[in-house]
């Protein structure tokens, strides 16, 4: 995106890439349907960056999400809101935007450059590359008036974003928070025999608690815990007071739709000869999923009417660390704010310009990590002077 604005200024744009194609993170994204950005007010939008929102705003401002879903249409992509609020394209792909998207860079001369990672700068101040796949001319040294480093943060890393970077800027005394893992999964304390059963199936509806926070939505069960949209939602919360604490407490309402007294009154109706179970999953219509979460205490068998409904009210959901950040989503950590200026240019380095998620920022999905990259790259393909 900034290489689009700076070659509409007219500059000479080159984009180096160490990935053998373009954009496969953006690809990924796109397996989701490519939820792009969001239609929120702007003011409630902002507030999803949580501390980085008063960074991040005029950039967000001065290229919105209307405006996101204006330069989608002009690549003949038209996009429609969701009955969440979240922008998709039409075609719910990212691949025919990506490649109408590479087609005008390329007729704007915009030229790109695959296979080649950046190994910082030679003695010269010059950016340095390793070709490690190329044979011959395998190390490149390029002299370039300006440099914007987009080098993503350190999820997902044989999609490209790996970290490797950092080393480099380290070098040039510019202080970099630790990777950690944004809208990720989490581990638990939950049993073998209910994570070989249940993983890979969804736990819907169910309302989330932590820290004074409430989101409604789904858990995916896994191998080692639980992932998915309602987990995502809070993850910034769960991951901090589990890196503080060690565990935390997660807090589920399986019945999200119904009174506690309701609850009562229905688990007081005569169980019969029905399994436990059953006798759940008759009168209160609790999914397998659910019914094996409260079998995961023993003592559920012995407990009465109202304390069941209570347990079934407010499950408490052990999570005893954070999945691994090569399946999250994002990341957070990355350049500390106070190393950039207004105009994301690294003030230790003036030729330099670092956007995207290299910089220590994070937000929930729902296509505000989306909005902010592409905002970010149009500020600064916008205001390089």
């Amino acid at each position: 995106m900034a290489a689009e604005m700076l070659a509409d200024r007219g500059f000479q744009v080159a984009v180096y890439d160490h990935r053998p194609t373009a954009a496969r993170k953006f690809l990924m994204a796109g397996r989701g349907g490519l939820n792009i950005t969001h239609s929120e007010p702007l003011d409630q939008f902002l507030t999803r960056y949580g501390e980085a929102a008063h960074f991040l705003r005029p950039a967000i401002e001065h290229f919105t999400a209307q405006d996101l879903r204006d330069w989608c249409s002009g690549l003949g992509e038209e996009t429609f809101i969701g009955t969440s609020g979240r922008i998709f394209p039409k075609s719910f792909k990212a691949s025919p935007l990506l490649r109408a998207w590479l087609i005008r860079l390329q007729n704007s001369g915009v030229k790109f450059h695959f296979g080649y990672e950046w190994t910082g700068w030679d003695k010269n101040n010059n950016l340095t590359f390793s070709h490690p796949a190329q044979q011959e001319q395998s190390n490149l040294t390029i002299t370039s008036d300006i440099t914007i480093l987009s080098l993503g943060g350190a999820s997902w890393p044989r999609l490209g974003s790996d970290g490797h970077w950092t080393k480099y800027l380290t070098d040039r005394d510019i202080h970099i928070n630790p990777f950690r893992p944004a809208n990720c999964g989490f581990k638990t304390e939950c049993s073998n025999m209910f994570k070989n059963k249940y993983a890979g199936q969804p736990l819907k509806p169910v309302l989330l608690k932590h820290d004074g926070m409430a989101v409604q939505g789904e858990i995916m069960i896994t191998q080692n815990g639980v992932e998915g949209g309602g987990i995502y939602a809070i993850s910034k919360s769960l991951r901090n007071k589990i890196d503080k604490d060690g565990s935390t407490i997660l807090t589920l309402d399986l019945k999200p739709n119904v009174p506690l007294d309701k609850i009562i009154s229905q688990l007081n109706a005569p169980r019969g000869r029905d399994s436990l179970s059953n006798y759940i999953r008759k009168n209160l219509s609790l999914s397998p999923v659910a019914i094996g979460l409260l079998q995961e205490d023993r003592n559920v068998s012995n407990l009465n009417a109202r304390d069941l409904a209570s347990r079934i009210k407010s499950y408490p959901l052990i999570l005893t660390g954070v999945a691994d950040i090569d399946r999250a989503i994002s990341s957070a950590g990355g350049i500390a704010l106070d190393e950039v200026d207004d105009n994301f240019r690294l003030k230790k380095i003036s030729s330099t310009y670092a956007i995207g998620e290299m910089l220590d920022w994070e937000a929930p999905t729902g296509g505000y990590l989306l909005q902010a990259t592409f905002s970010m790259a149009v500020w600064v393909g916008r205001h390089i002077d």
